[in-house]
């Protein structure tokens, strides 16, 4: 027992999530001062960046989990536009209900995420290279049927905002500001830590992205990890874009641009290694609360609001340069555990 208490301080510094924590919790506190008095801090200055992280961290935590696989998925941000579009052009220009649109979305994201797995999968190429002309498909495909149809980019929602569906992607938590997305945000969190933690498909998708051959040789099915996470990481990123057209009455295909970079650079700096096989979804909500910490720090601040992609570019960077060596860090023996003792030359030869 004492010896475990004694080795604790080296478990900690060697978790995953210990590194990302540290920086929230210094921005925070940084932030907190630098802004005294904005609001920052407050309630409702509180819910405003974490509705914005909920967003964001519904499409990286699947992101998550297919980065760890060895994979990169640069199309999110087209999907969550075709996931707007769907809703618009369904309720606002067929008159079709909100549940058959929430459908065809769910569909329409599944298909791209499948034919991002497919493709890097059969043909070889790098996911790199597939998902960007993939976002660059999704993005034309939505801008020219949104304008065939519509001569607009820009559509309408039209649904009954009682319902039950618009209720649960577009209502307030009680009579707060916080928005309902971040139950949902939490609900995946939850479910992609199991699985990644607690399931024989998270040991696959650890050991795909560690050595992709090495696991194929021991009977991982490294294809399938692959392609089920590009398929989830599809209807992340469509769900995401259809309870924003719901909660905001309009859709438009160029709606997620914003996400491109954005979800890799959160895992990032959340510890996964970009050539995959080492990451916790612990480290990845820090990551992606740091991202919400930094936009609403520098606008409470009063600072000027493109500093915010400095401050994540340098965090990349030095998540980069750092997650190898801490890495490194948690495979070797802890410092803090006591040693055993040495026997006296003699008294062990009896």
């Amino acid at each position: 027992m004492e010896s475990r208490w004694r080795a604790w301080p080296g478990r900690l510094v060697r978790s995953q999530a210990f590194a990302p924590a540290v920086v929230a919790v210094v921005l925070y506190l940084f932030f907190a001062v630098v802004s005294s008095g904005s609001g920052f801090t407050s309630l409702d200055g509180t819910a405003a960046w974490v509705n914005g992280m909920a967003d964001l961290g519904m499409m990286a935590m699947p992101v998550a989990l297919l980065m760890i696989s060895g994979e990169l998925d640069l199309s999110v941000g087209s999907v969550v536009g075709a996931g707007s579009v769907t809703v618009g052009l369904m309720t606002g220009y067929f008159g079709l209900p909100l549940g058959v649109a929430l459908v065809a979305g769910l569909a329409i994201g599944l298909t791209f995420g499948l034919a991002n797995g497919l493709l890097v999968t059969k043909t070889g190429m790098p996911s790199f290279i597939v998902t960007l002309g993939m976002m660059l498909i999704v993005l034309g495909l939505g801008v020219t049927i949104a304008q065939a149809l519509t001569k607009s980019t820009t559509l309408s929602v039209l649904i009954d905002r009682e319902g039950v569906l618009p209720r649960l992607f577009a209502s307030k938590i009680g009579d707060s500001n916080f928005d309902v997305s971040i139950v949902w945000f939490i609900c995946i969190t939850m479910i992609c830590a199991w699985v990644l933690r607690r399931s024989r498909f998270g040991n696959w998708i650890l050991a795909t992205g560690g050595d992709t051959e090495r696991a194929r040789r021991s009977g991982v099915l490294t294809n399938r990890v692959k392609i089920t996470l590009f398929a989830c990481a599809g209807m992340s990123a469509v769900f995401v874009g259809m309870m924003q057209a719901v909660k905001f009455s309009t859709a438009d295909p160029t709606t997620g641009s914003g996400y491109v970079f954005d979800v890799p650079i959160v895992v990032i700096i959340g510890g996964v290694l970009i050539t995959g096989g080492y990451g916790s979804i612990t480290g990845v909500f820090f990551g992606i609360l740091i991202y919400g910490i930094s936009k609403a720090g520098l606008f409470y601040a009063g600072w000027d609001a493109n500093l915010t992609q400095v401050l994540l570019g340098a965090l990349l960077l030095v998540a980069v340069i750092s997650n190898n060596r801490l890495r490194k860090m948690a495979l070797s023996p802890p410092r803090f555990a006591r040693r055993p003792p040495v026997a006296k030359e003699g008294v062990a030869n009896g």
